[in-house]
């Protein structure tokens, strides 16, 4: 049977998503512009730098710092409103941040998969699609006047130890996976227009920011050191595909110092790399009372003058907080820092926001601006919800095959454990209000009777006394199905993990429900980071392992199909999975990538670290056997050379001084053949790795 990708209801899905308007309830007092038109800065036949230029020789130095925090003041002379520059939309509209507001017209918004389930399905074209989705309903809102249009959103840092808490929001461990994911979904959010934004997306948190509360040390007071090549080659990786590929309009700053330096008081990373090196066309922001914190708790400069005028000359140009507002105009008397220096920043704030359209007068006069609360929570949203919660579903393990199960020979199903009947753990953190859930047992009643038992009381699993209850479950039922795993109890921001085992006293009563189940058994784990679950893998009793991640508000509709057959998993594990003793003599805070066999360090991720793992990074399995077979490979790579030796060479084996290489331009073209030799259509993703010299 030939391979089928499921390509075709992804773009019907799109189709939909690109569809027109529904918007009736636009409530929103209009930003600027409105009652006095007539002023250049108003005028959209100009280009947008005249328009900035013109607003700016309007404004008062104590107007111009009122603008340079994240709760921008009103310019009551000039007609301009005050504006909240902090909204979220990590995989959905959220509510974290005062920016957006859940009630009235808009009681919830479509409720993605966590980042680390959606990149699980490897498939680049669903992030953008959800992107779209993101900011059709992001826009919708704004117009109704329950969100702002600048949301700082996605997390693209590298998931570099398995218990940071925020792993779960991010792309994984692969820099290269993490900067397309982030290009893409930059992408979805911001619109195909090439000077005009449906909202502005925000690439956090630059740099090296991959701890949170690890063992007495926090992040507001960690100073990592990064090596040269670490940085070049892992951290900034996905930055940079953000600002040249995605083209985001903000990129933010993290708490942490990297080697001695906060990073938002460092000019090299600021003004040197990302508006430099990288040419963003837009605003860098400070993580939220960071320039505070280098003061206050990294005691980085001996005045809070000292702080405001360091980050503004760095390059910051707005402060979530209220530390810039408070410090810079005293600053600019001590003659620490220029005007011309806030004019710098304000130039870079006020183009988005002109970008944007908010300086165009109505909102319903702007692009984008007939979108209203019948955007939001639509059906082809939320089936792309569930869409992305089937492809991030991971099937680590199918001893038999046990799994698919039949509805006709497994009529009765024990649904077991404290995230069997789960609703806001489905869909992890910085999630809004979701338009409505599908919980696991829901899902699972779809297909057969289910008997129902917790096991454990939530996910610590403390206390034993539900055990003999699931237990006599399995025993009656044809299936058991355990669902497991972690919540944000044990794993958020600024919560990492101690190890990585399974909480409290879970292992046992899975082991013992395994051993008790009249049928097969088969886990399921919610969780954003990696389990070891070695106990599992190795038990016979067990013979199914999926992993699901945080599944969104379709989750539970998602793991019935993909238990029951209705769905061919497809995911694959966009993070290693580490045995408990990976952890042994290895501090969070220890940043090298790469390993040290004179020290005994491990190394980090699949790309460096070669010990063993209980499931590997990019495993996933299937219902379908696809087969690979490379056809003619090639034997001569073409490297294009410079300076004196600026002629191609065919390479087969010998040696090119680095120098002379442009190896930016290499290109290597694979031609692979893959076939589907299972009885089940399935998509799968061919992943391709290179191991440079």
């Amino acid at each position: 049977m030939a391979t089928t990708f499921a390509a075709t209801t992804l773009l019907l899905l799109l189709i939909l998503l690109s569809g027109g308007g529904g918007g009736q309830a636009n409530n929103r007092e209009p930003f600027a512009c409105v009652e006095d038109n007539s002023m250049p800065f108003c005028h959209t036949n100009l280009p947008i730098k005249d328009r900035v230029a013109d607003l700016l020789s309007r404004l008062t130095l104590r107007e111009k710092v009122g603008l340079l925090v994240s709760s921008a003041g009103s310019v009551p002379r000039l007609g301009i409103k005050s504006y909240e520059w902090w909204s979220e939309a990590l995989h959905g509209v959220s509510n974290v941040g005062p920016g957006t507001k859940f009630g009235g017209a808009f009681p919830g918004a479509t409720s993605f998969p966590q980042v680390i389930t959606t990149a699980a399905s490897f498939n680049t074209t669903l992030w953008e699609a959800i992107g779209r989705a993101v900011s059709d309903e992001g826009r919708a809102m704004y117009n109704g006047g329950a969100a702002g249009l600048t949301f700082w959103s996605p997390n693209v840092n590298i998931f570099r130890d398995p218990r940071w808490g925020r792993g779960q929001e991010t792309p994984g461990e692969d820099p290269i996976v993490a900067a397309e994911y982030a290009a893409r979904y930059v992408r979805g959010l911001q619109g195909d227009h090439e000077e005009r934004l449906k909202v502005a997306a925000c690439c956090k948190h630059y740099t090296a920011y991959d701890l949170d509360n690890w063992n007495g040390v926090d992040r507001f007071h960690f100073d990592a050191k990064v090596s040269k090549q670490d940085m070049e080659d892992t951290f900034d990786v996905p930055f940079r595909a953000c600002v040249e590929q995605g083209k985001v309009a903000s990129v933010m700053c993290s708490y942490n110092q990297v080697n001695g330096v906060p990073t938002c008081a460092d000019p090299n990373l600021l003004r040197g790399t990302i508006r430099g090196a990288w040419g963003l066309e837009g605003y860098i922001v400070s993580d939220c009372d960071s320039v505070g914190v280098f003061y206050e708790n990294q005691h980085y400069t001996s005045t809070a003058e000292e702080a405001a005028a360091d980050a503004i000359k760095a390059g910051l140009d707005l402060d979530c907080g209220p530390f810039l507002g408070t410090h810079t105009e005293q600053a600019i008397t001590r003659g620490l820092v220029k005007e011309s220096h806030i004019d710098n920043a304000l130039v870079n704030t006020l183009t988005v926001q002109m970008r944007l359209g908010m300086f165009d007068g109505q909102p319903s006069a702007q692009p984008y601006g007939n979108l209203g609360p019948m955007d939001v929570c639509t059906p082809p949203h939320q089936e792309l919800a569930l869409e992305a919660a089937r492809q991030g579903i991971v099937l680590l393990k199918n001893q038999g095959p046990v799994l698919p199960l039949s509805p006709r020979r497994h009529k009765t199903v024990a649904v077991i454990g404290p995230n069997s009947d789960v609703t806001e753990t489905m869909i992890g953190n910085y999630a809004g209000v979701a338009c409505a859930y599908v919980t696991p047992l829901q899902g699972i009643e779809r297909y057969a009777k289910t008997i129902h038992k917790q096991g454990c009381l939530d996910v610590h699993c403390i206390d034993t006394g539900l055990f003999d209850g699931a237990v006599e479950a399995a025993r009656q039922a044809d299936a058991t199905v355990l669902i497991m795993g972690l919540d944000q109890s044990i794993e958020a921001e600024f919560r990492d993990r101690i190890g990585l085992l399974l909480p409290g006293q879970q292992q046992e009563l899975i082991s013992r429900v395994a051993s008790a189940s009249r049928g097969p058994t088969i886990l399921v784990l919610m969780s954003g980071g990696p389990i070891d679950i070695t106990f599992a893998k190795n038990d016979p009793k067990i013979a199914s392992i999926l992993w699901v991640g945080y599944p969104g508000q379709s989750g539970g509709a998602a793991i019935a199909e993909v238990l029951f057959g209705t769905h061919n998993p497809e995911g694959k594990l966009p993070m290693t999975w580490y045995p408990e003793e990976y952890l042994k003599n290895l501090p969070m805070t220890a940043m090298s990538m790469r390993p040290s066999h004179s020290t005994g360090y491990p190394g980090r991720t699949y790309r460096f670290y070669k010990g063993p793992v209980v499931y590997p990074f990019g495993h996933g399995m299937s219902y379908s056997s696809f087969v690979h077979t490379l056809i003619d490979p090639p034997t001569l790579i073409s490297i294009p050379l410079t300076g004196d030796n600026a002629h191609n060479a065919s390479v087969a084996g010998r040696a090119i001084k680095v120098t002379h290489a442009t190896c930016n331009k290499l290109s290597l073209t694979l031609n692979v053949d893959v076939r589907n030799d299972g009885s089940r259509d399935g998509s799968h993703t061919l992943l391709v790795f290179s191991n440079p010299p």
